[in-house]
């Protein structure tokens, strides 16, 4: 799951952020309007937390810009003002959830998670394979009853093996889907996650390398 986090106010950005990649999730953190559309432009994200009141261009312009792109990104905006003309104006804009300030962290991350699973093909929060149960919504993974303690991104990377369902996903996907724009696509950090994570895993293996094309979940 790949998130934009858009707030000018720093601090507050930075903590919704830090306490979302504690979820598995890849942030990317901008202050600004500006920044906010440059990189949903170079990027995909599955959603987008917009604050209304930023600097250069507002939330709601970059929410009528992602909603006129068409390209799945759900929007959560955020908003210091709670009426119900504020909220209907906010949603009215295309915006696909509505929060208002100040929030429980928990209830944004709900959201988060709720709204993702909407930006792609449906998908039940509790995943299924090969005697694997990952619970999004409670970051719970086991296997054959068995507790898996898995770090972040090694929960991010067997979340996003098993929303392909059998498919293989490349790389170049997982570093898209788990890590976020500091990664670096030169080094060998997927492949030492996923080494880690099969280690994890246990036997028989159920996660299976495709040469020269990805990584796969299954029998």
């Amino acid at each position: 799951m790949r998130v934009l986090v858009a707030d000018d106010e720093q601090l507050l950005a930075d903590t919704v952020a830090q306490g979302l990649r504690k979820l598995s999730m890849a942030v990317d953190v901008v202050y600004d309007g500006d920044s906010a559309l440059e990189r949903l432009t170079v990027n995909r994200y599955d959603v987008a937390v917009l604050d209304r009141d930023m600097p250069g261009r507002t939330g709601d312009e970059v929410c009528r810009q992602v909603v006129g792109s068409a390209d799945g990104t759900k929007v959560l905006l955020l908003t210091a003002a709670a009426g119900i003309r504020d909220r209907v104006e906010g949603l009215g804009l295309g915006a696909d959830d509505y929060l208002t300030k100040p929030f429980a962290f928990a209830e944004l991350a709900a959201r988060v998670q709720a709204l993702s699973r909407r930006s792609g093909p449906a998908l039940p929060p509790v995943l299924e394979q090969g005697g694997i149960v990952l619970d999004s919504t409670r970051h719970t993974a086991t296997r054959d009853g068995q507790v898996l303690d898995l770090s972040s991104k090694e929960f991010a990377v067997l979340h996003a093996l098993m929303r392909a369902g059998g498919r293989i996903v490349s790389t170049e996907e997982l570093l898209e889907q788990a890590w976020d724009e500091n990664a670096d696509p030169f080094t060998n950090t997927v492949r030492m996650t996923v080494m880690t994570l099969r280690r994890k895993l246990g036997d028989p293996p159920v996660l299976h390398t495709v040469r020269r094309a990805g990584y796969r979940i299954g029998s």
